[in-house]
């Protein structure tokens, strides 16, 4: 599977080459602000604002993913001022992305006076569909991948074949796209949702991580597993919490 290695141009426009990875990553963010467009009235909040958060939430969110991966990969960027702001061949973290869109949507939420958890609930079946699409683009610049395997599903990279980790966590990000609208359309109350798109995916990617080769660590640790534990143990225990406080015939399921 996907055994040839791809050119991560899609085409040139006036000598300027446009790649596949922001490609990828923009498609997602599109279908994924048209998706909770429509779906903001069953959260009592209006189409349009779900625009206005896009315009501020994407650059702070691109921006947060961008010194996150430069901060926890700083002997590689050196202070190189250029190489900072050049995110065109990869680089950006998507933990670091979403805390400063959360960021954004509590300010909002401040401002247009609205509960901040309905937001994230509103918001979180589309950053899963987004992150679906995005790790494509990891794909088409041969990075984000795990190491060497003999499974039939295996990808090419340098002539190597090896886990297709951008795989793995697209397709689960797909899935949960799917379980997190059930979840909203049967939800008991605002942040079930937000809730548990924290723990189902930082579930998968604390597993993921571990067969990626190019992790950003802190010490002898992998900063994306010490987040994401740290997220799923602290979520999960608010999501029991509240699911016993509201219902205890009522659970995810039902």
């Amino acid at each position: 599977m996907f055994l040839f290695e791809p050119d991560p141009v899609a085409f040139t426009i006036l000598g300027q080459d446009i790649r596949w990875y922001g490609i990828c990553i923009s498609v997602g963010m599109l279908i994924g602000l048209l998706i909770a467009y429509y779906r903001a009235p069953r959260h009592d909040i209006k189409s349009e604002h779900v625009i206005d958060l896009a315009l501020i939430a994407i650059p702070l969110g691109i921006l947060g993913a961008r010194l996150y991966y430069v901060i926890f990969n700083w002997e590689f960027y050196g202070g190189d001022f250029f190489k900072i702001i050049n995110i065109r061949s990869g680089g950006l973290a998507i933990h670091g992305g979403l805390l400063f869109g959360f960021i954004a949507a509590a300010f909002f939420c401040r401002f247009w006076r609205i509960s901040s958890l309905n937001l994230l609930d509103l918001m979180a079946p589309s950053v899963a569909l987004a992150q679906a699409f995005g790790r494509w683009g990891n794909f088409f610049n041969q990075e984000a991948h795990g190491g060497p395997t003999d499974l039939p599903w295996a990808i090419l990279v340098n002539g190597e074949k090896v886990h297709p980790t951008f795989l793995y966590e697209s397709l689960w990000c797909l899935l949960l796209f799917f379980l997190l609208i059930v979840i909203d359309n049967r939800s008991l109350y605002n942040g079930r949702t937000f809730l548990a798109y924290g723990v189902f995916y930082s579930f998968e990617r604390f597993f993921v991580e571990q067969l990626r080769t190019d992790s950003l660590m802190l010490g002898s640790f992998r900063v994306a597993q010490l987040f994401s534990v740290t997220v799923f143990i602290v979520f999960l225990i608010i999501l029991i919490s509240m699911e016993r406080k509201h219902s205890r015939r009522n659970r995810l399921f039902y």
